[in-house]
């Protein structure tokens, strides 16, 4: 099974190492990695030039996240694709051979797993444990969502169902994942492990504001697709996230 990871960047000098090494250092035996570089101006392309495991490498202007998330989606060639951001990376390198494990054994369309964030300066000190769980549908309703970075999906069901939609600037990743499971009911494997550890800081989470932001476009991802949330639905999503700030 070939796994092809994508990562997407801009000026991201300070980070992009840890992330191009933990893919670099997976012992699966057929994962191809894709670098998407909006167009850096600081030290970002010389770093990816220098790690001679990537696959494929575009610096570019983009129309954002998830335009250049698209962009390298539509360059894979693998069975399997997963999107690792540049202030993320696996946690061992045993990672890829573990999901590729447990999608031939279960067969499902969809794996996800665990995630860390730890603190942007110190990468080994935990801030919050993000457990997803096992799979049911309805927990969609009740303000579930599985971690995008830890979201590998069988590379047919892009072609099948598309990418992500760029007219959501915060949420086009939860719109993405209630699409594929919610929707179109794609099967899910759960690994119950820590499969990446991700800097603090993201930009819906950033403050209030963004937060109030992306659960305005929560709401916009159900009735784009033609669905309706319960009235506590988007209420319960940010709520969901309390008890990661005490479980480790």
């Amino acid at each position: 099974m070939k796994i092809s990871v994508i990562t997407v960047c801009r000026n991201s000098a300070v980070t992009i190492r840890d992330t191009l090494a933990s893919v670099r250092d997976q012992t699966h035996p057929s994962v191809e990695h894709i670098v998407v570089d909006g167009a850096s101006t600081d030290d970002t392309a010389d770093i990816v030039q220098q790690h001679g495991h990537v696959a494929r490498f575009v610096s570019e202007p983009d129309q954002g996240l998830y335009d250049a998330m698209n962009k390298g989606i539509r360059m894979a060639t693998g069975d399997v694709v997963g999107i690792l951001n540049s202030d993320d990376f696996y946690t061992g390198p045993q990672v890829l051979t573990r999901v590729a494990h447990a999608l031939e054994i279960s067969g499902a369309d969809v794996l996800y797993a665990d995630l860390n964030y730890v603190h942007p300066h110190l990468p080994h000190r935990t801030i919050r444990h993000w457990r997803s769980g096992p799979y049911r549908r309805d927990q969609f309703r009740f303000g579930w969502m599985p971690p995008h970075p830890t979201f590998f999906v069988r590379r047919e069901f892009y072609e099948k169902l598309g990418g992500y939609d760029p007219h959501f600037r915060l949420a086009a990743d939860y719109e993405l994942m209630l699409r594929f499971l919610y929707k179109h009911r794609l099967s899910a494997c759960y690994l119950p492990e820590v499969l990446v550890h991700m800097r603090t800081g993201g930009i819906s989470n950033a403050s209030l504001r963004g937060r109030w932001h992306a659960n305005r476009e929560d709401r916009r991802a159900w009735l784009h697709n033609g669905l309706r949330p319960a009235f506590f639905t988007l209420w319960l999503k940010p709520i969901r996230k309390i008890p990661q700030f005490f479980v480790r």
